[in-house]
């Protein structure tokens, strides 16, 4: 997997996760800002996903396609279904709820840099 563009979508997603929290503990409900934020990093996990699937057909193949494929599909569905909680949930906890999501984001993608690193034999 790409590199800079995973370390890319882990700091962005780190940046969000505690800007998110910091408004859920002001007791802040996410503003339209905090909704594009999200959106913008939905892209980004976009972008990630595409080059990911790419190098599935450049040759390296994960030993574990399926985990693999698993592993991509949670990781491009997260945020827009955390989006769309915060969405219905206009409170703190609509903040909470991103917030959570962008801590769990980075987590996704090292685990997906972790299943490509393996290769089949």
């Amino acid at each position: 997997m790409n590199g800079p563009l995973s370390v890319a979508t882990i700091v962005a997603a780190l940046v969000l996760a505690a800007w998110y929290l910091l408004r859920a503990a002001l007791d802040r409900a996410p503003s339209r800002f905090d909704l594009l934020a999200a959106v913008v990093l939905a892209a980004l996990v976009v972008v990630l996903v595409v080059v990911a699937v790419a190098g599935l057909f450049d040759g390296g193949r994960p030993a574990d396609t399926e985990t693999f494929a698993g592993y991509l599909i949670t990781t491009i569905a997260f945020v827009p279904t955390a989006l769309v909680l915060a969405k219905m949930e206009p409170t703190r906890w609509g903040s909470v709820i991103l917030g959570v999501a962008c801590l769990v984001l980075p987590v996704l993608v090292l685990r997906l840099q972790q299943i490509a690193s393996v290769t089949g034999a």
